[in-house]
């Protein structure tokens, strides 16, 4: 363990509120941590760097449980690397979240009677920007009331000047090297924010349709063709079959009449047809669907739009004008009329895309969009992970990503919205095209413009871990903390922003990585292990059960489930436990405080240590050298149970309760039982301060006397072991827990004092006879004694006297009665399962039934006995 370094304050106090009352403290003390400043980072620092970037939330967020789980994580890393004398840099902020926030304030203007066009697009975002500074980063106030220690003072929003400077400073960079093209494409649409959206942006999920076949064509030259979106028809420039298709040979290269229509559509031959798939001939509508257009792009089919950007049909007389579902159901009953439609189903179960952000059904529309090469970008995102320059965590995590990069399509950046940066881009009166860099002036005169739309979100938080540290400028920040060291955040964010980072970092910064690690952590579920859904009912806001619990009880709750890669679920007794667990930790300081416990002076050498005390230490330096691998291993939940188990089961549970003897004794032994009281607790704060700093600080600071243990040293193992003490302190235990267990078995009450001889001499146990007693509540033998149970446990021997504490006949009766009742079962068991016909028949289900009932049977006529056997005989 380490010596403390800070400067000694005046002597401690041994006072402490009898009760932790969080609400109390938490607030006050996270204010005093940010006005002292030991969050604030200081790049000039000689000491080694270590940078976490926080995922950006949303302006228009607030803390949810997700976040909540992955701020404390991050917290602890970044708090226990400050401890361990890193100039450690958390840096907070937001992202714009161009759609969502766009969305919000178009709701305001909704309810004025009003939209943006009313405004105009600058009255707009003069609009957008007021919202943002009234009611935008709620959730950075509620991430002060996790405890956050991030730095505020370099808090950045992806729309500062700074960052904007840096979005079209790689903007330009890409378009100068042609990686940044515009092209007409297919590209998801959504009719309810009226912009084009990514396909990551985009969630699928089954609905029930309709599947409907149609009969193209006249006379001999007909074929049938499948759909679940009949609309689309109006748009078909084709019919594609397989070049192999025997049946359709005949029509490759014709005319064939287009139902509803007055137009011909020819009949192609495309590898792409599955011809075993339905009729094995498919509708091609190059403008409404991405195989559609390739097909039309390998056939040179023209492609014709029919839907405007609000899901409108926009061509065909009867149809004009109607929404795109009112139009599915008014064709299909037009074919209908012509005979046309020669199969049906319905419900048909088919998954269909929806916007992530509205959950409107998104449509597939040729466009004209701004697009990220992403190829070269892609393979270097790959070959980073690939040749160790950075690291996935949980490595099992990896195909996912691989998976990804290795087949990305090219990035459709443009958006249909005025909020956001806007595309760099002017247009001239001549058809020319000019991209501005931050410091070029854009061009001016009659009929030039700058593109309307622009880019998306996730483009510029691209950007996010170098950005934030001042480039494109050569800053002191940049210098000393990028690369980033981790990226924590959920696996269901590797394709929006994971390998954008990796894609971006690695280009703007001449092949240097954006961070060494990529932790990936599950996502919070309900208790059940069921998605959090408002849909559900079973959304919770942390900040209920921070007022209720404390903050440390939920961030402990969340860290203790926080195994790698995997969900985590969470209910609010787990975070009542929690609670608890601070408490146990209060309540065990304050017997400490009150009983002499100090962490003054040097610890006393092992030979003038008890047993009890040189086992704690030997368990304390255990667990510190178990917590720091599974620090290092991301190991969150591992860490939290070791703690968890080590404070409560051998400090609270033993240690304190075998040195309440050693206190009373006085003398030379309870000073050193003091000395290393005051030294588990001092490290047992330290190790739990990055997961539960609110509690620890208080505590630590009355136990120390010193300034704060956020800015403590981390412990290290100081390579103290005993083994023989450790053996010696399991003989004691194994000594209580089974006495313990027969008093339970003869139905004595905890507190109920028993006479009792201890046989201990000649063994380890023999100085702890005192402890043994405390613990169990034995009375000295006195004169009468009469051994009734006698229990050989680790080489000793406990002998109770029973007589005067329970009714020997009586208990007798009543485990006889049990006994016999377990015996009954177990003959029912073994006569089913020794009977030939019955296993013949019954299901395997029902075997293992009767399997466990015997075994059950044979455990409880095991126990019952040995309780008789240990009743006196009579």
């Amino acid at each position: 363990m380490t010596e403390n370094t800070q400067q000694q304050p005046p002597a401690p106090t041994t006072e402490l509120p009898t009760q932790y009352a969080p609400a109390e403290v938490e607030g006050t003390l996270y204010e005093r941590w940010v006005e002292k400043g030991y969050f604030t980072a200081d790049a000039t620092s000689e000491k080694p760097a270590y940078t976490i970037v926080i995922p950006p939330p949303n302006v228009t967020g607030s803390l949810h449980l997700g976040h909540a789980f992955q701020h404390t994580l991050m917290d602890a890393l970044t708090r226990r690397k400050r401890m361990q004398g890193y100039e450690s840099l958390w840096l907070p902020g937001m992202d714009h979240a161009g759609i969502a926030t766009q969305n919000k304030v178009e709701q305001q203007l909704a309810e004025e009677g009003k939209s943006r066009h009313d405004l105009g697009r600058e009255e707009f975002v003069s609009r957008v920007w007021q919202w943002k500074e009234e009611y935008g980063g709620k959730i950075l106030g509620q991430m002060r009331r996790l405890g956050d220690g991030v730095d505020w003072s370099r808090e950045r929003f992806t729309m500062d000047e700074g960052l904007s400077r840096a979005v079209q400073t790689i903007f330009k960079k890409l378009y100068d090297d042609e990686l940044i093209y515009r092209a007409e494409r297919i590209i998801n649409w959504c009719p309810r924010c009226l912009t084009a959206i990514s396909d990551i942006e985009v969630e699928y999920q089954e609905d029930a349709g309709e599947l409907v076949s149609i009969k193209y064509g006249e006379g001999e030259d007909t074929l049938v063709v499948a759909t679940t979106r009949a609309e689309t028809m109006l748009g078909d420039t084709a019919v594609a079959v397989h070049p192999d298709d025997e049946r359709y040979k005949h029509l490759v290269g014709k005319q064939i009449k287009l139902p509803l229509t007055d137009r011909t559509i020819p009949v192609v031959a495309d590898t792409h047809v599955d011809p075993e798939f339905g009729t094995g001939a498919v509708k091609v509508t190059p403008a409404h669907d991405p195989n559609d257009f390739a097909i039309g792009q390998r056939h040179n089919l023209p492609s014709l739009t029919i839907m405007d950007e609000h899901g409108v049909i926009t061509v065909h007389g009867p149809f004009l004008g109607q929404d795109r579902y009112e139009a599915r159901s008014a064709v299909v009953g037009a074919l209908k009329a012509q005979g046309r439609i020669v199969a049906e189903k319905r419900p048909y179960m088919h998954s269909v895309g929806h916007c992530s952000r509205c959950k409107t059904t998104v449509e597939p529309r040729l466009s004209m969009q701004w697009w990220v090469n992403v190829k070269p970008l892609a393979k270097a995102a790959g070959d980073a992970v690939r040749d160790g320059r950075v690291a996935i965590h949980p490595a099992d995590m990896s195909k996912r990503y691989f998976d990804w990069v290795d087949n990305m399509n090219d990035w459709c950046i443009s958006r249909q919205l005025w909020w956001g940066h806007r595309i760099p881009i002017w247009y001239g009166p001549d058809g020319e095209v000019v991209c501005v860099g931050p410091d070029e002036q854009p061009p001016t005169g009659e009929g030039w413009h700058q593109d309307t739309d622009v880019l998306d979100t996730w483009f510029s938080s691209g950007l996010w871990p170098f950005s934030t540290l001042g480039w494109p400028e050569k800053t002191p920040d940049l210098e000393k903390f990028y690369p980033t060291d981790v990226l924590l955040t959920g696996h269901d964010i590797i394709f929006f922003w994971v390998a954008r980072m990796m894609m971006f970092g690695l280009y703007a910064m001449d092949g240097e990585v954006p961070f060494k690690t990529i932790a990936l952590t599950g996502l919070v579920r309900d208790e059940r292990g069921k998605k959090m859904s408002k849909s559900f009912g079973n959304v919770v806001d942390p900040l209920d059960w921070m007022d209720k619990y404390g903050s440390d009880a939920v961030r402990f709750t969340l860290a203790k489930g926080a195994n790698p890669g995997t969900d985590v679920p969470i209910g609010e007794d787990w975070v009542q436990a929690s609670r608890n667990f601070a408490n146990k930790i209060w309540n065990a300081t304050r017997f400490a405080l009150m009983n002499g416990a100090t962490v003054e002076g040097e610890l006393p050498p092992a030979e003038r240590l008890s047993a009890t005390d040189r086992w704690i230490l030997s368990r304390l330096n255990k667990t510190v050298a178990q917590v720091d691998t599974y620090y290092d291993d991301y190991q969150f939940a591992k860490l939290s149970e070791a703690l968890y188990h080590f404070a409560w089961d051998e400090v609270f549970d033993w240690y304190v309760e075998l040195s309440k003897t050693t206190f009373m004794a006085g003398g030379e032994g309870a000073k050193a039982s003091g000395r290393v009281l005051g030294e588990v607790l001092d490290v047992l704060m330290r190790l739990l301060h990055p997961v539960m700093p609110f509690v620890t600080e208080t505590l630590w600071t009355t136990l120390t006397g010193r300034e704060s243990i956020v800015v403590a040293d981390w412990p290290t193992d100081s390579g103290f072991r005993d083994d023989a003490a450790e053996a010696e302190i399991e003989n004691l235990q194994q000594v209580v827990t089974e006495v313990r267990r027969f008093r339970a078995d003869q139905g004595l009450q905890p507190g109920q004092r028993v006479p009792a001889r201890l046989a201990l001499d000649g063994t380890a146990l023999a100085p702890h006879e005192a402890a043994i007693r405390q613990l169990l509540r034995l009375q000295p033998e006195g004169d009468g004694f009469t051994a009734t149970a006698t229990l050989p446990i680790a080489g000793a021997e406990v002998a109770l006297d029973l007589s005067g504490t329970i009714d020997v006949a009586a208990e007798r009766k009543r485990l006889a009665k049990d006994l016999a009742a377990a015996e009954k079962e177990r003959q029912q068991a073994q006569a089913k399962l020794g009977n030939e016909a019955f296993l013949a028949k019954a299901p395997d289900n029902v075997v293992d039934k009767i399997r466990t009932r015997l075994a059950k049977a044979d455990e409880d006529i095991a126990r019952i006995q040995s309780q008789l056997d240990k009743l006196p005989r009579q």
